[in-house]
This record gives structure tokens, C-alpha cells and sequence, in this order.
């Protein structure tokens, strides 16, 4: 990726107009922002942290560039004393949040930045950029891996996604989800993504004999054999993989798996395995693609179709039936005193806020206490240090780390958090201690 990505020029210009207003008036004092999500779409029980490390990593990049203050400097907008300013301007706030990978429910904080009003604005577009998209997509893969599990899910949205970073980024989210893995190539080198690929009905249109195609991509690719069986007729493709397969034991080739991508999925499905059984092709397994989302998959396995895995396009990419999350980063405190917006249908809850996690005895979630960092209570505290004073507090934990985590989360889930189709609300109370607080701080704006 180019550096557009870490480019302090990548937001709203009117981050940039308040900012010559704060700079003109002196307004340096610190500054309390969280980013939350208002309300869950409706075909969302719960939601998945992603995106904190794009956002770090973002946050301890941040700087103009000569290039970008010549832009400002001739665009007319904007004081030279300002841009001087900005000349020299670094990140040097805090950062708390939710770990990534942890699920979380609407009004809860899952970032925090605490620095100079200045800056904790002017990082706000892409703050919610990153974190948006990442938690979009990772909850919408977190529904397919509950709809699949055990089964083998690959990402293979990339040339459905909008925009290169888009594709990338689908890929992280997904595999953090649980995905086994993505087909997006680049995914492995910036992340350490597995990647799986099979071959397109154009390599076997370019042949003039479809089990030619077959014999020399396993040939090509003899340690990745997943042949594409659907391009002409479904069932007389596998029968020619059944007669491949014999010729093939004898160069030491053993087929992997096929692919289906068209027509009843279920239907061509049974009768594949039925042709592979009877061919002594038990090993070989069937991969699905082709429109697939959370809900085709839960069709399919409850419909007991023999698929062992399948690849999640565009629906996951773009999160289809949920393109976007009601979500905000809003003011919180400023100049040491609460602040809180109070406008119809997006009041917010003022202060720097704490959540806190409750349990069954069981294992699984109970309700979620919704407070200020220092109104202690009972349960886990979900909301940690992540950057002090513009640094890291610890290394990266790892992708790994946080596939564990989600898995671990999900596993936490009560029954009716887990349904795909049946909305349920989750118990989030709002402690006393902020309520009182709302209400203070609404007699002084009174």
C-alpha cells in the first residue's frame, strides 16, 4: 500500500477549519473523544472490536508532509502561523480501548483518545475510517464462522471490495474472525494471512478438453490440486476427476478438493460425493463459492449438504445486508469539565467511560455495565491503556492472539446472541454514577 493510507490529509476538511479556529484562539487544553456505535443494525446481535492496530499505527505516524504543507499553505484556507504549527505536529495523546477481537454492544466505548483538542480532532476521520470498516467486516465474518463451524471459510472478496485497502483489509478482518484464511495474495506478506487459491473457469475454457485442463493444473500445481468442476456439466466434471485421480496416484498427485460455484449447491453437492464415494474419492473434499453469506451457509449445512468449505465473497466484503454501523467519536470531556451532546436521537453519555463484563456460571455473557473509569465495580474491566503520551504501551499481540480471542468470545455467546435472523438485545446497564453525571452536566448546558 502507498502512504495515502497514513496521509494526515486523509479527512474532513472540516477537521482542518476547526482547527485553524482552536489554533486562533488558543483552545490547547486536553481533549476526551470515544468512538462508540449508537444502535446495531438490524441483522446484528452483537458486534467484533477490529481495526485498533491500523489505528495505532496510524496515530504514531501521524505528521504533515512537506508536500502536504505546501498544499495548505496555497489552498487559501488556512494562516501560515497555522500551518507552521502543523509543520511540527505529532500524536501525543493516550489511547485506551476494547482488545480487538472482543465483542462489544452499542453506547460502548471500544477507543478512547485523550490529547490537545487539536489533535484528538483532526485524527477523527480516519479513526473512524479504520475502525468502522474493520468492525464491520470482522462481525459479519464472526456470523459465518458460527454459521460454519469447523468448516473451511476463505475470504474471496477482493475484486468485489471498494478499493485495494478495502480487499486488505477484509482479508485481516475475516481471518481475526476465525477465517482459515483469504485468497487476497497480499494478505499473506502484510500479515501473515494463509492464502488459498483454486483456478477460474476461464483456464478450463481455454483448453479444448476439460479433463486436459484438470491434468495440467494438477500437473502445475501438484500439491494444491482443487479443480474447478462446474464450468460445463457439474457431475460429468466429477467423473472425469475420478478417472484423473488414478492417473494421477501414479505421479505420486493427490487431489485435494473440488469447487462448486453455480446452480443448487446442495443438490450438485450430494451427487458429487456420491460419484466420489463410488470412486474411491472419500479423501477429496467439495469447496462451495458463489453468493455465499452466513445465511447460505446455515441453509446448506442444515439442509445436510456435504460441503466442506466455502469461499465468502462479495456479501462478506461489503457486508452486504449491513454496509455500514451508526457509530460516532464524540466529545466526551474537555478542559477537565464533562461535556455531552444532547441532540435528538444521538445524546450521548458524557466522561471518560469503563465497561464492565459479567458471566453465567455458565461461561456465557450475562450483562454489561456501562460506567466512569472511577466507579469501580464488579466483572471484567474491557477497556485498557493501548498508547500513553503518543507511544505503544506493549508490542502488537499478534494476529493469533486475536483469532483466540474472538473464538474464545464467540464460544461466550449466549444462544440468542447467536441466531442469524432473530434480533436480541443484549443487557447494557447504564450505571448510576453516569447518569447522575449525565444530569449534572445537563444543568450546566441547561
Amino acid at each position: 500500500m502507498s502512504d495515502i493510507q497514513h496521509s494526515a490529509l486523509l479527512t474532513d476538511l472540516y477537521q482542518l477549519t476547526m482547527g485553524q479556529a482552536y489554533f486562533d484562539r488558543g483552545m490547547e487544553e486536553v481533549a476526551v473523544f470515544e468512538f462508540f456505535v449508537r444502535k446495531l443494525p438490524p441483522s446484528r446481535n452483537f458486534l467484533v472490536a477490529a481495526g485498533l492496530e491500523q489505528a495505532i499505527d496510524f496515530l504514531e505516524r501521524f505528521h504533515f508532509t512537506v508536500d502536504e504543507l505546501d498544499w495548505l499553505a496555497n489552498c487559501g484556507r488556512f494562516s501560515d502561523a497555522f500551518v507552521d504549527y502543523l509543520a511540527t505536529l505529532r500524536f501525543s495523546g493516550d489511547v485506551h480501548g476494547i482488545a480487538e477481537g472482543t465483542v462489544f454492544f452499542p453506547n460502548e466505548p471500544i477507543l478512547r483518545v485523550t490529547a490537545p483538542i487539536l489533535q484528538a480532532q483532526l485524527i477523527e476521520s480516519r479513526i473512524i475510517n479504520i475502525l468502522h470498516f474493520q468492525s464491520l467486516i470482522a462481525s459479519k465474518a464472526a456470523r459465518c464462522v458460527l454459521a460454519g463451524p469447523d468448516k473451511l471459510l476463505v475470504d474471496f472478496g477482493l475484486r468485489r471490495a471498494h478499493g485495494a485497502e478495502a480487499g486488505l483489509w477484509a482479508a485481516r478482518a475475516s481471518y481475526l474472525a476465525g477465517f482459515s484464511g483469504s485468497a487476497t495474495v497480499l494478505a499473506a506478506p502484510l500479515f501473515g494471512i494463509p492464502v488459498f487459491g483454486t483456478m477460474a473457469h476461464s483456464f478450463i475454457q481455454a483448453h479444448d478438453d476439460e479433463a486436459a485442463a484438470f491434468e495440467r493444473f494438477a500437473d502445475a500445481q501438484p500439491d494444491n490440486v482443487v479443480l474447478l468442476i462446474d464450468t460445463y456439466d457439474t457431475e460429468r466434471g466429477a467423473r472425469r476427476v475420478v478417472e484423473l485421480a488414478r492417473r494421477l496416484r501414479d505421479k505420486g498427485i493427490h487431489i485435494k478438493a473440488v469447487r462448486l460455484d453455480s446452480g443448487d449447491l446442495a443438490d450438485h453437492a450430494r451427487k458429487v460425493r456420491a460419484i466420489f464415494d463410488d470412486g474411491g474419492l472419500a479423501e477429496v473434499g467439495i469447496f462451495s463459492s458463489g453468493n455465499i453469506d452466513e445465511f447460505a451457509i446455515d441453509t446448506l449445512l442444515k439442509a445436510g449438504a456435504p460441503i466442506d468449505g466455502f469461499g465468502v465473497g462479495t456479501h462478506m466484503d461489503t457486508s452486504s445486508d449491513a454496509p455500514y454501523l451508526d457509530c460516532a467519536y464524540k466529545l466526551q470531556e474537555y478542559a477537565g469539565l464533562a461535556r455531552r451532546k444532547r441532540s435528538e436521537g444521538k445524546a450521548t453519555w458524557p466522561g471518560r467511560k469503563q465497561v464492565y463484563r459479567h458471566y453465567t456460571d455458565a461461561g456465557t455473557l450475562s450483562h454489561d455495565v456501562l460506567t466512569l473509569v472511577d466507579d469501580k465495580h464488579a466483572g471484567e474491566a474491557l477497556i485498557h491503556p493501548f498508547m500513553m503520551n503518543g507511544k505503544r504501551v506493549s508490542a502488537s499481540e499478534g494476529l493469533t492472539a486475536t483469532r483466540e480471542r474472538v473464538a474464545g468470545e464467540l464460544k461466550r455467546l449466549p444462544v440468542a446472541l447467536r441466531d442469524l435472523r432473530e434480533s436480541a438485545r443484549f443487557d447494557v446497564r447504564v450505571a448510576p454514577a453516569l447518569e447522575a453525571l449525565a444530569a449534572e452536566v445537563d444543568k450546566r448546558q441547561a
